[in-house]
């Protein structure tokens, strides 16, 4: 197995935002930059749980994948890591997964049970099934500012951020389903774009952006977010409009990348929101 071959596979780049997004849940809920033990056990805790989460996702899309994807971008259909090795990868991510978030407390261990059982159930059972497998997702992609704001004791704090990185990522999804449209039609799923067709899964996706922009207003504001939250979240928000504009005019291209681009300037926005 390849160094490269392993990172991509658990896709280092969403574990780094989704651990940036345990550590900015920890300091929005703390209003400060620290870094306490328990939100160091979360933090190791979400990036081995997604590490494990990801690999099973590669392992169960495999066939669909040799459709979908191109071989460097996932390394399992082009033979760079080996399927005895990604489950063990799923294994000890797993495991460490939930050996970190027991070291936090109960509350974050049945947390991070919840959040494992919805990854490994995902691609198998909640994939096929449409909008539903979407929604299951987005709300455990957007959790980590919950979960890192669970790790010190104020988990009120994370609602308003995992409410809308949620919202974010339940356009990115069934964008992507769009994406996976030919792989996923190949083994028989029922996803949005296949039941409802490409075009009106399209439509819905943008419709799903364009109502993020006044959430993505009016929440922080009722939760007490400063100034340089709404100052900073600005270009995050016209990035959400022109995907939503690029939807509905037919385009797909690009649309997920703008997509995750945006909840990395949103997340930044809210830290500064509170601890600014």
């Amino acid at each position: 197995m390849s160094v490269g071959g392993g990172l991509r596979l658990v896709r280092i780049t969403n574990l780094l935002i989704a651990a940036a997004g345990v550590l900015a849940g920890g300091w929005i809920a703390l209003g400060a930059f620290s870094l306490p033990t328990l939100l160091g056990f979360a933090v190791l805790s979400g990036l081995a749980l997604g590490a494990a989460g990801n690999a099973w996702n590669d392992i169960c899309d495999t066939a669909a994948d040799r459709l979908n994807r191109t071989p460097e971008r996932r390394p399992l259909t082009a033979g760079g890591i080996g399927r005895g090795t990604a489950d063990l990868i799923v294994f000890l991510g797993s495991l460490v997964g939930l050996t970190a978030a027991a070291l936090v407390s109960g509350w974050q261990l049945i947390v991070a049970l919840v959040a494992l059982a919805v990854m490994l159930a995902y691609s198998p059972r909640l994939k096929p099934l449409p909008a539903v497998g979407n929604l299951a997702v987005a709300l455990i992609a957007g959790l980590p500012p919950f979960y890192g704001a669970l790790a010190v004791g104020v988990p009120q704090a994370g609602l308003v951020p995992w409410a809308l990185a949620a919202w974010l990522h339940l356009a990115r999804e069934i964008v992507k389903d769009v994406e996976d449209e030919a792989g996923d039609r190949a083994i028989g799923r029922r996803t949005l774009p296949i039941v409802v067709g490409r075009r009106p899964a399209q439509v819905v996706a943008a419709g799903v952006a364009l109502l993020f922009v006044p959430a993505s207003l009016l929440l922080p504001r009722l939760a007490g977010y400063g100034g340089a939250y709404f100052l900073i979240a600005l270009p995050a928000q016209m990035a959400v409009l022109i995907a939503a504009t690029w939807l509905l005019l037919g385009r797909i291209e690009r649309v997920s990348l703008l997509l995750k681009v945006s909840m990395v300037v949103g997340l930044i926005a809210l830290v500064a929101g509170k601890v600014a």
